[in-house]
């Protein structure tokens, strides 16, 4: 087995993690440790375009390069990547330059070594064949939470980092235009994932709502379904807001209440009173991080760590009362 390098004979490093939206957010604290053990090296993160503000004028960052993933859709996204490479190649760096994988698929891998920096490191639960890719491989539990396993990365690199220590370093945002300024106390309620499942339905989210009266209601997300529940506390900001405007309500809130999703970890990123909604996803792997940060799960309401294993595979469906149940749980904290 080779070596591990040492951060203090690198001049730049790269960041390899284009994707998804909770996993950048994932990966911050890990991030954040290298930045604070090393300040001497430049830091530059490779995101998907549309994951980018949540990386932009953060101090952890040099520079953010984004990653246009959607133009290599399809056949013709194929050739669309192969020209990319010639640009990718030729971007500034400072030698000599270390790159981590945090993603682990095969376009991360590949990108990675097109790079042309060495050495190249990622973790071992890797996949798609990315792991070929890499001249040094860092051994992770592929059960642990997503924090922890990108935790261990500069652990191995000889920084230590306690987890009660990891911290999200987010961007402060921004509030959306026409955004009122009486509004305030208010409980935001992100209800929509695209993970199948995932979503409250129509009648569980008109019945939280409904026990969340007559504190404010701050509807945000993306979704196809053009129900919304009606009421004159309820304030439908779906689908016009920004990542930075998203951030700015979900922090200035007084409560947030997510499906298990991007947003959801945001929320929790900065705000501590926080409720994430988890249906059949197991809280301990993909759950909010926060030791402060509460969850829905198997019926009941918890810290993360709280459930057993034979609750963490149950699938349990957020029905009317359970909704109302939550709502409840809300207001009494509020």
């Amino acid at each position: 087995m080779r070596p591990l390098p040492s951060l203090r004979d690198f001049r730049s490093a790269l960041i390899v993690k284009p994707s998804s939206l909770g996993d950048i957010v994932h990966t911050l604290p890990a991030v954040k440790a290298i930045r604070e053990a090393h300040p001497h090296l430049k830091m530059r993160w490779l995101a998907n375009t549309e994951w980018t503000p949540l990386l932009q004028s953060s101090p952890l960052i040099d520079e953010v390069i984004p990653f246009p993933r959607k133009n290599f859709r399809g056949l013709k996204g194929l050739v669309r990547f192969w020209n990319w490479r010639r640009t990718w190649m030729q971007l500034p760096r400072e030698e000599p330059e270390i790159v981590l994988d945090f993603q682990g698929l095969l376009r991360s891998g590949v990108v990675s070594r097109w790079r042309g920096s060495r050495p190249v490191m990622g973790l071992s639960d890797a996949r798609e064949g990315a792991s070929w890719f890499y001249t040094h491989t860092v051994p992770v539990d592929a059960g642990a939470h997503a924090v922890d396993r990108y935790l261990e990365l500069p652990r191995a690199l000889g920084i230590r980092i306690l987890p009660e220590n990891a911290t999200f370093e987010l961007p402060s945002g921004v509030p959306p235009n026409g955004w009122p300024e009486s509004l305030a106390n208010y409980i935001v309620v992100h209800p929509w994932s695209r993970g199948e499942g995932k979503s409250l339905s129509n009648a569980a989210l008109n019945a939280l709502c409904e026990s969340l009266a007559p504190h404010p209601v701050v509807l945000v997300g993306m979704t196809q379904d053009a129900s919304r529940p009606s009421g004159s506390h309820i304030h439908d900001w779906s689908q016009r807001t920004s990542l930075p405007e998203l951030i700015w309500i979900m922090r200035a809130a007084k409560f947030c209440i997510s499906v298990d999703s991007g947003p959801m970890h945001i929320a929790a990123a900065v705000n501590p009173r926080t409720l994430g909604i988890h249906t059949w996803s197991d809280p301990r792997k993909v759950g909010p991080y926060p030791q402060e940060v509460h969850v829905w799960k198997a019926g009941r309401i918890a810290k993360r760590g709280e459930f057993t294993p034979e609750e963490c595979v149950t699938e349990a469906e957020v029905t009317e009362q359970a909704a109302r149940e939550m709502g409840g749980w809300v207001v009494q904290r509020m």
